[in-house]
């Protein structure tokens, strides 16, 4: 294990929506529709079925009159709206649906509108327990829709709410395929320009949604606009979900974010907007902080005031293109990464949390298999855990013709002995042979004012070759100051050549096959190794049981990766996992495996400072196993473990991850892990200890606070932080935010430690015009 703690939406969505199969289509009578379908119409009663093609393309009408956002969707332009029918997706695909779902949808010049009607016989039981923004866990009732604004099978742009009226956005990409086995396919920090309205009563819940058509970027042919549409409902106490169209569960936990299987529609008569959007931000704070000083015998304590102001800018310059400007880039507000212990060989991977690198973030993606990245953002701006001041910088995303197009270009400040350097990004896309194919190349250029530079440029494919299987190729090259230009072809590339079969139904898994050369060094990018190749597949083969199993999915699979030194071939890492996974319609899920380890050292490894494992080969064996809890319970947890050899010693590392929802509005969360290493022949231990506490109470929708408290025994160090939070509409934010560090053991170097490593107060504004 690296250590890395899986998300907890990704836990969510594993139960939510890997779920049971079934070959039977939705039916019933509904209430007259204006859908007209363009290819295979399938309607029941005039109304559009969920029973829909991928393939089939329906029109969505201009309303009839104006609505008024109050959530009760009572107005008469609703009468004629288009309506959808949904389709149980779990636990049994095809059914019925348990409780009466209407969806409409409508626009005007300006908005697409949506009105969800969710009925529920017991509206007692409804489930809602926080306001928070992008709030979406297991535990709380929502609904929502997925838009692949410019149509191209493969991104999208998420919108839910909850019975509480909260928004929660993000964009999806790579079909809702994620890139790990720790990582998600949506971005959860993209927030976009839209509004919500929401009422309960005895009949149920209801929404009404309302989306500037200038929040999205779309294709703009001559007034037709054709995207891709999902829309889905979760009912947590059944462990149910809803969807339209009816997209099967085969691709396990994000299956409702399949945007190869959305249905498309068409809008006629819509024009694209050019927004001008100017946010200005203003901070003020104060902080503390101590270094050593050049004798290196004692603490010195350093004032830091800070008085900051800002601009961002964001401007369509076209329906497809939006260009971002920044001057003096602030992230003070971002949350602090968990703290991680590292038991592995490989650099640690923390995903970007800052919102200017997020819009269409996925353009940039160029990846060689799991976290590796040609272009990975957080090495702009940050330098040693430390953050480094941006000047500023432009990013351009969007299409021109058949080609997507990223463009980034950021300036950053020096500190220490890092010179000020210029980062820049191009990256173009385009598909090829059909929706779901494409050939793309991406640059990326790193120099400093020291005359030091990087550059790297890659060239990528991904062709598929049927419904669910996909030929991957990836490859690049580097150059730099520091390694000549003679260097051998090969010793400063990077290749990678795959195979995929993304499915959960049946047999699914990967094959890949990849190098990277001694000199290969990507300036912008993450990499986990350095000087190998490798040789990796991953089998899986998995059912979909029917109405009687109390099962809604279960699956084998085994994970091979044979890593190996470049300068003699030699065997680095032979690694071989076989597993069972389920997940039943009870919410529980689980996930048990055998480990099989070779490890071969040719230079120390250190776990610590006092704590390394020596030269050598090593062969070991080890168990890992993780439960989880029903997610739609008020009390749930996750609890993992792994045991087993541990090169000449032993391991054991035991985690919990508690959530608690303590009334409507107050959460508390929170995570323990306990790792203890042994060596016994060489009267060796390591042991480690993070802790981590999270309360949060969302007051109203534009009202949110929280506390944070982490503890990693490691390094004997506590980190608190505090957050409010008041946005009482998108674009206007006012923050109040106070961190702290401090030690547990002081007496542990010499000379002793500070009474505490850092602190800060800070308070930030900004608010957003629109012209």
């Amino acid at each position: 294990m690296t250590g890395r703690k899986t998300p907890l939406l990704l836990l969510t969505m594993m139960l939510v929506f890997a779920r049971g199969w079934s070959d039977q289509s939705a039916g019933g009578d509904r209430p007259e529709s204006r859908f007209r379908e363009e290819s295979r119409p399938v309607q029941e009663k005039g109304r559009i079925s969920s029973a829909i093609n991928s393939s089939d393309r329906v029109i969505i009408h201009r309303l009839s009159g104006p609505v008024t956002l109050d959530g009760r969707i009572e107005e008469d332009a609703w009468n004629g709206a288009a309506s959808l029918s949904l389709v149980m997706q779990t636990p049994e695909f095809g059914g019925p649906p348990s409780e009466q779902t209407d969806v409409l949808f409508g626009f005007d010049d300006d908005y697409l509108y949506i009105g969800a009607r969710l009925f529920d016989s017991e509206p007692d039981k409804i489930q809602a327990p926080s306001k928070k923004r992008d709030y979406m866990q297991g535990d709380t009732e929502w609904f929502g829709i997925v838009l692949d604004t410019f149509n191209d099978k493969e991104n999208g742009l998420a919108f839910y709410t909850t019975p509480t009226g909260l928004r929660f956005d993000g964009a999806i990409f790579n079909d809702g395929v994620p890139a790990g086995p720790d990582s998600m396919p949506i971005n959860l920090s993209w927030n976009t320009f839209w509004d919500v309205e929401t009422l309960v009563d005895d009949r149920g819940w209801f929404a009404e949604m309302r989306i500037p058509f200038s929040s999205l970027r779309f294709q703009d042919r001559g007034g037709q606009v054709v995207m891709g549409l999902i829309a889905t409902r979760y009912i947590p106490r059944k462990n149910e979900s809803d969807i339209f169209p009816a997209i099967p569960p085969n691709w396990g936990m994000f299956s409702q974010w399949k945007c190869s299987r959305a249905c498309e529609v068409e809008l006629e008569g819509v024009r694209s907007r050019n927004p001008l959007y100017i946010t200005p931000y203003a901070l003020a704070g104060y902080g503390q902080s101590y270094d050593l000083n050049e004798a290196e015998t004692a603490y010195i304590r350093d004032n830091q005031p800070t008085l900051e102001a800002g601009l961002d800018i964001k401007y369509g310059l076209t329906s497809n293109l939006t260009l971002d400007l920044t001057v003096n880039t602030d992230f003070a507000q971002v949350e602090a990464d968990d703290v991680q212990v590292n038991l592995t060989r490989y650099s640690l991977f923390f995903p970007e949390k800052r919102l200017f690198f997020q819009e269409r973030s996925s353009i940039f993606d160029f990846t060689f298999g799991g976290p590796t990245q040609l272009f990975y953002s957080r090495t702009i701006g940050l330098h040693d855990d430390k953050m480094v001041r941006i000047y500023g910088g432009a990013r351009l995303v969007g299409r021109m013709g058949g080609w997507d197009i990223g463009f980034l270009d950021m300036q950053t400040a020096p500190m220490d002995d890092l010179s000020s350097e210029n980062f820049g990004v191009l990256r173009i896309r385009r598909r090829v042979f059909n929706p779901y194919s494409y050939v793309g190349g991406l640059l990326t250029s790193r120099s400093g004012t020291d005359g030091s530079y990087n550059v790297v440029y890659g060239l990528d494919s991904q062709t598929r070759i049927s419904e669910n299987d996909y030929i991957l190729l990836a490859w690049a090259q580097s150059f730099d100051r520091d390694r000549p230009v003679s260097s051998r072809f090969l010793d400063i590339a990077r290749f990678r050549l795959g195979w995929e079969r993304r499915t959960n139904k049946g047999l699914g898994g990967m094959f890949t096959i990849g190098r990277r050369g001694p000199d290969y060094d990507p300036g912008m990018g993450f990499e986990m190794l350095e000087d190998y190749w490798v040789i990796g597949n991953s089998i899986l083969y998995g059912w979909l049981p029917g109405a009687d199993s109390p099962l809604q999915s279960h699956n084998v699979s085994n994970t091979t990766r044979m890593i190996f030194r470049n300068e003699d071939g030699g065997l680095r890492t032979l690694h071989l996992q076989p597993g069972w996974e389920f997940s039943a319609k009870s919410g529980w899920f689980g996930h048990f495996s055998l480990m099989l380890q070779r490890e071969s050292l040719t230079e120390l490894f250190e776990l610590s400072d006092d704590v390394s494992v020596p030269v050598g080969d090593y062969t070991f064996f080890g168990f890992q196993g993780i439960v989880m809890t029903p997610m739609s319970r008020m009390l749930n947890a996750m609890v993992s473990a792994e045991a087993g050899e541990f090169y000449d010693g032993s391991r054991l590392s035991l985690g919990i991850t508690p959530n608690w929802t303590v009334a409507d509005d107050i959460s508390l969360s929170g995570f323990y892990q306990y790792n203890r290493v042994v060596f016994p022949d060489r009267s060796l231990a390591f042991t480690a200890h993070i802790a981590r506490i999270k309360l949060e109470a969302t007051l109203s929708t534009a009202f949110t606070a929280s506390a944070f408290l982490q503890y990693n025994s490691a390094v004997s160090a506590v980190i608190a932080n505090i957050r409010l939070r008041f946005n009482p509409r998108e674009g206007t934010d006012l923050y109040l935010v106070i961190n702290e560090s401090f030690y547990t053991d002081r007496n542990r170097e010499v000379p002793p430690l500070p009474p505490y490593g850092s602190r800060a107060v800070m308070i930030k504004y900004s608010t957003t015009f629109n012209f």
